[in-house]
């Protein structure tokens, strides 16, 4: 392979679909970088604030080898998505204060449900990353409809959250005082509130001795990030600039993993159907093995976690059986 291109020429057609919104844009810049992607499609509503092909001919003059085009508008999605190996979704609107991902769902749910349906018809191998709240539901409905459309591959349906791994790096590196960029914490459970999980029993480097406040302190930081920065935004808006760097980082790991160089990655996945053992649920996140089939498997939950985590993990597992089945139902509801 040429040491230009350590992974192989660029060969990935890529959708975003929500290009012109808060995540999206500074995503699309991020994904203009990636030395695998060969082609960016660039996709929203034609009513978005930022006309979309005004966002794709900005980003396409940045002089990485990707083609850029940007496509607005139902009619245009087919053109977007045909051909395409991964498809990022970030459509829909942000939390503001006071308001919960559940607050979301009403909204959200039918903008995914929709693209869905589209990524189902013209594009049903790619890769699927969804990053649009709530992503404990949103995810159900992505798999129903591929499920009803007969081309449903559990491997190819991903719920990012790789931003509550970022975080919980960046909180343990200020305790631990190592470098936050090699900070390892396993995040597991699922993407909203209490099912946000952060092992920090099996943090890399480890983390100097706490108390058992500091550390539930610290978990409560984890699960509560996303809201600190609603609520310090005044209800401009929710987590975007993270957010478009975390989607970047998992869009990396899953790119990598199809062209053969096999990654994990923390994301939230059908454990059910992929059939991963020791998850008392259909999906849950953890340290996902990504391949040339898209997932390829979910490390094991360690052995020696503590107590407390075991307890929040089943706390976890109990708040998403009720996350999921509204995803499930909202899918199968029409």
């Amino acid at each position: 392979m040429s040491s230009k291109f350590p992974y192989g020429p660029p060969k990935h057609k890529v959708a975003l679909l929500g290009a012109s919104g808060g995540i999206g844009q500074p995503l699309t810049l991020l994904l203009k970088l990636n030395p695998m992607i060969s082609e960016l499609a660039f996709y929203d509503i034609k009513q978005a604030a930022t006309p979309v092909v005004g966002v794709a001919a900005d980003v396409s003059h940045i002089n990485t080898p990707s083609v850029v085009k940007g496509y607005a508008g139902d009619e245009e999605i087919e053109a977007c998505l045909t051909g395409c190996s991964t498809v990022v979704i970030t459509a829909g609107v942000p939390r503001k204060p006071g308001m919960t991902r559940d607050d979301l769902f009403k909204i959200n749910a039918k903008i995914v449900k929709g693209l869905a349906e589209a990524c189902a018809k013209y594009c049903p191998k790619a890769m699927i990353l969804i990053i649009t709240n709530p992503v404990n539901s949103t995810v159900p409905i992505v798999s129903e409809v591929f499920k009803k459309a007969g081309v449903y591959d559990a491997r190819r349906i991903v719920g990012v959250t790789t931003l509550d791994v970022l975080r919980a790096n960046t909180f343990v590196a200020e305790k631990s005082g190592a470098d936050a960029k090699i900070q390892d914490v396993p995040v597991v459970g699922g993407h909203a509130g209490e099912t946000i999980v952060a092992l920090l029993s099996q943090a890399q480097p480890r983390l100097p001795e706490l108390s058992q406040a500091d550390i539930e302190a610290l978990d409560k930081h984890v699960q509560d990030a996303g809201t600190e920065v609603v609520e310090a935004k005044g209800g401009a808006g929710s987590a975007t600039l993270s957010m478009a760097y975390a989607a970047a980082k998992c869009c990396e790991a899953v790119l990598m993993g199809l062209s053969g160089v096999k990654q994990v990655h923390c994301a939230y996945v059908n454990v059910k159907d992929i059939k991963i053992a020791g998850v008392e649920t259909e999906y849950f996140a953890g340290k996902v093995e990504f391949g040339p089939s898209g997932v390829h498997g979910m490390l094991p939950l360690p052995a020696n976690i503590t107590d407390y985590e075991k307890k929040r993990i089943q706390q976890a597992v109990a708040k998403l059986k009720g996350d999921i089945k509204t995803g499930v139902e909202f899918a199968n509801s029409a």
